[in-house]
């Protein structure tokens, strides 16, 4: 299989230029700077691609058990940066450090012990991680190779590494890099974004214990310092409510297709509509209770890694998938009428699946609401 390796952040670039834009130097400086390495990495990873340049590939592991090394990038741009904590090594004194260790731990013993897959590439590839990157660095990046964290400038971001879920979520891209490999843009992009948000959420959940009704669905929550409104990054119960400030704007995710946004900015949106697959896996979720890695995070990683979904799936490709592998592991019963049933929610079509069983009516279909299509406006004359 071919593997295409994306750059992806955690923190999208409308978030990013509308900091930038602030009148307080202190608050716009990090901002800028952020983005501006962030194109750098950027042009960096595709640069990369096009010219050939190999990946980082390790020989697998012997045995299932992860091999994690940690790096200090000492405020500096350079990668990876001074080794300063290996597996099997004791905890220091960088609170930072110990965090970016546990959450690969975290994020490792989720998809080995729930799902049965040795790493981020199935075969034990070992987890490289740097902290402290750059000056006041806002963001957090998986390159293709390996995870990267900023310190936050303090003001608005805090340190990168607090929220695992944060961790979880950079690293299930490269899950995504090695299975579906789904292209980042438009809605591949925002299904690619929506992976690492739930899985994200189930690593901070499963670490926790907590069982889908006591989870918070909040992506990043504390990682906005006290002075910003908001709760998050994002939220997965109620997309669009993450956060409502002066600097940072309000969160501009949809729920449903019905509010679906088109733009060219932000890779077609990935970090916007991905609100709507979110919103979809949290319905599920709630609705089949327990633990949400179970049954619905189960559905969902077999769609994943099931070698069906394209690089340039739709939402609705998804979801079809998600009906198929619901019958496929689960047969006609509560998982496929609640994997049904979050779709027509959100308004995606999922080819209009029957379930079984008795039908409103009698005989009707389940047929998901589709957006009605507006006539084209009349031609100008002349």
């Amino acid at each position: 299989m071919d593997i295409t390796p994306v750059f992806c952040t955690i923190i999208p670039p409308h978030v990013l230029d509308k900091m930038a834009q602030a009148d307080d130097p202190v608050l716009a400086g990090p901002a800028r700077r952020t983005l501006e390495r962030d194109a750098y990495q950027r042009t960096h990873r595709r640069l990369t691609t096009v010219l050939g340049a190999p990946s980082v590939a390790a020989a697998p592991l012997a045995d299932e058990k992860p091999l994690r090394s940690i790096y200090d990038a000492e405020h500096r741009q350079d990668l990876p940066g001074t080794l300063v904590r290996s597996e099997g090594s004791d905890p220091g004194q960088d609170a930072t450090v110990n965090r970016a260790y546990a959450g690969l731990g975290a994020t490792f013993d989720l998809f080995l012990k729930v799902y049965g897959r040795n790493s981020i590439n199935g075969e034990g590839l070992p987890l490289d991680a740097t902290v402290h990157f750059d000056e006041d660095y806002g963001n957090a990046f998986w390159n293709g190779e390996q995870m990267v964290f900023g310190d936050g400038d303090g003001e608005i971001f805090l340190d990168f590494t607090l929220p695992i879920d944060v961790i979880g979520h950079e690293l299930t891209h490269g899950v995504t890099q090695y299975t579906a490999n789904l292209t980042y843009f438009g809605q591949p992009g925002a299904l690619n974004e929506s992976m690492s948000d739930v899985f994200g959420s189930l690593i901070k959940q499963h670490s926790l214990g907590q069982t889908a009704d006591q989870a918070d669905w909040l992506i990043g929550a504390g990682l906005l310092a006290p002075r910003v409104t908001g709760v998050a990054l994002r939220s997965m119960k109620a997309p669009g409510t993450a956060y409502d400030d002066d600097l940072l704007g309000k969160d501009p995710q949809p729920a449903t297709m019905d509010d679906y946004v088109r733009t060219g900015r932000d890779n077609g949106g990935v970090h916007i509509n991905s609100g709507i697959p979110n919103h979809a896996f949290y319905l599920l979720a709630t609705e089949l209770g327990g633990h949400a890695w179970e049954r619905a995070g189960q559905i969902w990683y077999d769609v994943l890694t099931g070698g069906e979904l394209g690089a340039q799936a739709q939402f609705t490709d998804f979801a079809t998938l998600t009906v198929a592998a619901a019958r496929a592991r689960y047969g006609d019963g509560a998982e496929l009428r609640a994997v049904l049933k979050a779709w027509q929610h959100v308004g995606v079509n999922s080819d209009g699946y029957t379930p079984p069983g008795p039908r409103i009516g009698g005989n009707r279909e389940w047929i998901p609401p589709r957006r009605p299509v507006r006539p084209p406006p009349p031609a100008s004359g002349g």
